[in-house]
């Protein structure tokens, strides 16, 4: 997706993770073993008829780096009426993601773990999403590390292709210089407009976005965290 020329070696492709190891507890391997069937779904480099996928058509939200899967699965429960799309790598997350979904007996969750860059390349249709979800991506907080960061121009380019028009593309960080770095690459991005009313560019926590444990506990030590929602405009 994104290059950098690093003197000296190869060209390196951005990717939407980093691989953590991590040993999966009972349930999460149930979810892979029992459910990846059912609610899985094998990276193809071919287009994905979301229609066909969740036998209706409905309004699509994709959710990159979904984590332990927590608030997306409350987002899924409570709004039934909408198809999800969770892309993780992390297979613990992926599995108990699953496992839990199966036994809240979700029908509109559907699970990639594969790179979100290349899901969204090769997997999701032009102008098929409603909305984009990237909830506490890694900032790679280091200056030196900053060009590791998923939020590019390049990237915010292939989200908007992807978005309907006036779908929207919702941002979440805790760490305010990748804030300021997530708005700084989206205004300068063509297509997209802010849907910020005051006089800065972030806006409150909408309800759709469930609070997690992690930011609850930030909360708690007085840590913020920036909310970012732009629409696509064109």
């Amino acid at each position: 997706m994104t290059e950098d020329s690093l003197p000296g070696k190869q060209h390196r492709v951005v990717k939407s993770f980093v691989i953590r190891a991590g040993r999966m507890t009972a349930g999460q391997q149930r979810g892979w073993d029992e459910v990846w069937p059912k609610m899985g779904l094998d990276f193809a480099p071919e287009q994905v008829d979301l229609a066909l996928l969740f036998g209706r058509k409905a309004p699509t939200v994709v959710e990159i780096g979904f984590g332990m899967g927590h608030s997306l699965l409350e987002m899924a429960r409570l709004a039934p009426d909408t198809n999800f799309i969770g892309i993780e790598v992390h297979r613990p997350g992926v599995g108990a993601l699953l496992n839990e979904a199966d036994k809240q007996e979700l029908t509109n969750l559907r699970v990639f773990c594969h790179d979100a860059v290349e899901v969204l390349q090769h997997c999701i249709p032009e102008s098929s999403l409603a909305r984009v979800q990237l909830y506490f991506p890694d900032p790679w907080h280091k200056k030196r590390h900053h060009k590791r960061r998923l939020v590019q121009s390049a990237f915010a380019e292939l989200v908007r292709s992807r978005l309907e028009r006036e779908g929207l593309f919702h941002l979440a960080t805790d760490w305010e210089n990748y804030a300021e770095h997530m708005v700084s690459v989206l205004e300068e991005a063509n297509g997209f407009q802010n849907t910020a009313t005051e006089h800065h560019p972030y806006i409150e926590r909408p309800d759709f976005r469930p609070l997690t444990k992690f930011e609850k506990r930030g909360h708690r030590l007085g840590h913020g965290v920036w909310d970012m929602i732009y629409q696509r405009s064109e």
